[in-house]
């Protein structure tokens, strides 16, 4: 018989042995993400698994993320690209989909939100308003370098041509300070610093920073990236307008790409993006080809789809007056505004 449970502590190795083997759950499906959201941001969760006979069959991590300006809403999973059910079949995704739904209610929220890569639940509407990156690498940094099209190529050597070195951080210290100088400028609010350090402490060495600097010490480019199984995902990046002079972004990532293919990496996934954006132009310029991600919705009070994105009219003038903020007031207000864009 199949029960669904709440995830507790001294499930968690259980929950994490199941994720790491099954094919469909992501680094975003991993226990962990429990505790980041709960110590970073104060956010309560709910990770919901199925058991049958002491066997976890299903997980679904979910996220309460309640806000007055963006919204009260159920999400698996927050402040990541990837989410909804992983399970061993059909009937068990089901059951802890309807279980969802019967919470998203109980908690009275707007709705909820499935970060699906591919599964669907039918009868459920369907936003594509991103597409992921993903693609395989090879053990041969040459063959990788050689995969890349010409003229993005002809950027990565410019960077090795400029004498830029890169690095592995023990700590998010200068990671932060590139990062949050990039967002300002981009018009978002950024992450706490504390957000990097907890994602830090709770995955270990699954979790990386790799910073790229001048051949003075400059830092001038900076990544976080995670590790899950054979994958390497660089999930949060920024640079410094020096970087985009040196190529300090192309350069970066080759080295991510180039380091984790010798560590034995063999998928490489750029994360999402949003058509038509300069992201997404950018991972296009690589190579990679673009694959729709059917984020999936089901409404409890609220009456349409949710429109919480950079792209909507309506939040134009606050991007264009949060760019003109010194740095010093963008990273203290910041924090208060991104705990609620999960």
């Amino acid at each position: 018989m199949l029960t669904v449970k709440t995830l507790q502590a001294g499930d968690a190795p259980r929950w994490d042995v199941f994720v790491h083997d099954c094919p469909e759950a992501t680094f975003f499906h991993r226990a962990g993400w429990s505790t980041v959201l709960e110590r970073a941001y104060g956010h309560r969760t709910h990770y919901l698994y199925a058991e049958r006979a002491g066997r976890i069959e299903g997980v679904l991590p979910l996220g309460h993320i309640k806000s007055r300006l963006f919204g009260n809403a159920l999400i698996s999973n927050p402040f990541c690209v990837y989410g909804g059910v992983a399970a061993t079949e059909e009937a068990v995704a089901i059951q802890l989909e309807d279980a969802a739904a019967a919470l998203a209610s109980d908690l009275g929220v707007d709705y909820l939100e499935l970060r699906n890569r591919q599964r669907q639940r039918e009868g459920w509407p369907v936003k594509q308003l991103y597409v992921s990156f993903r693609r395989s690498i090879d053990s041969d940094p040459e063959a990788n370098l050689k995969a890349i099209p010409r003229k993005q190529r002809a950027m990565v050597r410019k960077g090795i041509n400029a004498g830029l070195v890169s690095c592995t951080d023990v700590d998010s210290d200068r990671f932060f300070a590139v990062y949050a100088e990039s967002v300002r400028n981009l018009g978002t609010p950024v992450f706490p610093k504390r957000y990097f350090q907890c994602l830090c402490d709770v995955f270990g060495e699954d979790c990386k920073v790799l910073t790229v600097t001048t051949p003075d010490g400059r830092a001038i480019s900076s990544v976080l990236s995670f590790y899950f199984r054979d994958e390497v995902l660089p999930y949060y990046g920024g640079g410094t307008p020096e970087a985009r002079a040196l190529k300090g972004y192309d350069f970066l990532y080759w080295e991510l790409m180039r380091r984790a293919s010798e560590q034995g990496c063999r998928i490489f996934d750029y994360g999402r993006s949003k058509v038509g954006t300069g992201s997404y132009s950018f991972k296009k310029n690589w190579g990679f080809e673009p694959e729709p991600l059917p984020y999936q919705f089901h409404l409890v009070k609220a009456k349409q789809l949710p429109d919480v994105n950079p792209l909507n009219p309506k939040y134009q003038m606050f991007i264009k007056l949060w760019k003109k903020l010194p740095l010093p007031v963008a990273n203290r207000l910041g924090p208060l505004l991104s705990r609620s864009l999960g």
